[in-house]
């Protein structure tokens, strides 16, 4: 598959060949969304509490004597139906870390590259480097590109100027080629690879 190079500016800079392996692949949704639920999984803090019975600070008497009043049969205000009582099977401190295959979260991030390559939202640059770290310069040369909502992915160092032009860019993520991600990459309407992250990613499936 050969895809066109372009320059921040706007102009022709070339092509480069991309491997079908990894960019060409027929996208599949099921390996996407596991992978998508195995990232958010690992993100979630997981740190929902609510106090069960045992917890509650309350008096664990009998409320009212076993018999003779004509009411049910109850014993501690602790118990989960009296207001005030503890939560029945309520949330937990704990992980939602779930395991993946790495097979399957490698093939995940391949179908995600081609998902984008597919619908034509994936652009190879040059190179992101920045004389200045000017914001309003870089907003303009991605206005260009006709970028509002993207992912760009630099090589393994990112050019600092350019790192800090792009902080103040809404919908505009950059990230070294170490933190690509399928959750990043579906999250963005376009994706921009560098032609040192492009070299990454197939030394990386080689």
């Amino acid at each position: 598959m050969d895809l066109k190079i372009t320059t921040l500016g706007g102009k022709d800079a070339g092509k480069v060949k991309l491997s079908e392996e990894i960019f060409g692949l027929d996208p599949r949704e099921d390996i996407l969304q596991r992978v998508v639920r195995w990232q958010l999984a690992k993100k979630q803090q997981g740190t929902h509490k609510a106090k069960g019975r045992a917890e509650i600070a309350r008096t664990g008497a009998k409320m009212y004597k076993q018999k003779g009043t004509g009411r049910a049969r109850h014993h501690s205000a602790r118990a989960p139906q009296f207001r005030g009582g503890g939560k029945a099977h309520g949330p937990v401190v704990r992980s939602h870390e779930h395991e993946l295959p790495k097979k399957v979260r490698a093939l995940g991030l391949k179908h995600a590259l081609s998902a984008k390559a597919k619908s034509a939202s994936l652009i190879i640059v040059d190179e992101l480097k920045l004389t200045e770290a000017k914001t309003k310069a870089l907003a303009a040369s991605l206005e260009t590109l006709g970028l509002t909502n993207a992912l760009v992915i630099g090589g393994a160092e990112l050019d600092q100027n350019f790192k800090l032009a792009a902080t103040n860019i809404p919908n505009i993520d950059v990230l070294p080629i170490q933190g690509i991600n399928v959750y990043d990459i579906l999250r963005r309407g376009t994706l921009v690879l560098s032609k040192a992250a492009v070299e990454a990613l197939e030394e990386r499936f080689k």
